[in-house]
């Protein structure tokens, strides 16, 4: 099992089955919503209610929203009943951070097991492309920020803020934004589409001089690993399990929210020159993050709970 939220399956009818049938399972958690009343993640308003038990959700409209009543202390109840009642499940998280919040909850009679996030480094990898050219940015310094979905909590408006303080051979960069926030974005900002072609996006991050990820909560952030792979050094705030992919020979964490410990770092990366960071990067994401790596981890406890069939 992976995601099981978002209203579109029965979770009692599920785990019922579960129970009956007697089987062992392996539950990757890819948030925080399988311990919670409600939300995925509760970093960003500093709330601690699922470690007690839920009630008065003040994020009852995020996702998967719930728009007229808050169900968070029912949920939160039902959730404990239901989720602990399989005698032999395995959960995985892919972060130390998510495991450590698990092991804190109602789900910690668990074995707990963390297997990183994997990509595809034969598509992320160091590219050559006219992308600098295309944009008349030659000459810039680059700063990367990549996502899906550009809210509040990926850290949009810092990048906005950086942009007042940074001089004219810096450019910031922003993959995945909405028309509706291209169009309002400040002029030293140059805004991208959501790309559906992986390979241009090995093309853009490798033009990056950095990768930038604000995030204010997130589990595993495979944007960072990409990152690296393509041989581009990461910054992130310290927040949830986004620090964990980076060390000093790849990138930097900075203080979470701090503008200017933010930028002293990109300063720090721009005086030393990417080069630098390239060689390290590369390497990180060989040893780490390999997608068929992390299959096989998989596989081996797939094997150690003897689920994979001999005939």
């Amino acid at each position: 099992m992976h995601n099981i939220h978002g209203y579109y399956i029965n979770i009692e009818l599920q785990f019922n089955y579960l129970k009956e049938a007697n089987k062992p399972v392996i539950w990757t958690l890819h948030d925080c919503w399988p311990f919670t009343g409600h939300c995925a993640y509760f970093d960003y308003i500093g709330c601690d209610k699922w470690k007690m038990g839920c009630y008065d959700c003040p994020q009852k409209n995020k996702y998967p929203s719930s728009l007229f009543l808050d169900m968070s202390k029912k949920n939160y109840i039902e959730k404990k009943r239901i989720f602990n009642q399989i005698g032999n499940i395995t959960i995985v998280t892919p972060s130390e951070w998510l495991a450590k919040l698990v092991k804190n909850s109602f789900l910690n009679k668990y074995d707990i097991r963390v297997i990183n996030n994997g990509i595809n480094l034969d598509i992320f990898k160091p590219t050559m492309s006219d992308f600098r050219v295309n944009y008349n940015i030659e000459d810039k310094f680059i700063i990367l920020g990549v996502a899906n979905i550009w809210d509040e909590r990926k850290g949009l408006n810092y990048f906005k803020q950086l942009s007042d303080i940074i001089d004219d051979s810096i450019k910031i960069v922003l993959v995945g934004l909405s028309e509706e926030q291209k169009n309002n974005l400040p002029k030293n900002i140059l805004g991208i589409n959501k790309t559906n072609s992986i390979q241009e996006l090995a093309q853009i991050y490798s033009s990056a001089d950095v990768f930038v990820n604000p995030t204010l909560e997130d589990n595993f952030p495979t944007t960072n690993l990409e990152a690296l792979s393509c041989g581009t050094p990461v910054i992130t705030f310290n927040t949830g399990g986004s620090p964990e992919c980076v060390d000093n020979s790849c990138g930097f964490v900075a203080d979470k929210g701090n503008i200017n410990d933010l930028l002293k770092l990109i300063l720090e990366i721009k005086y030393n020159g990417k080069e630098i960071y390239t060689k390290h990067c590369r390497k990180r994401a060989e040893e780490k993050y390999s997608r068929d790596d992390r299959y096989l981890d998989y596989i081996d406890l797939y094997n150690k709970k003897n689920l994979l069939r001999n005939d």
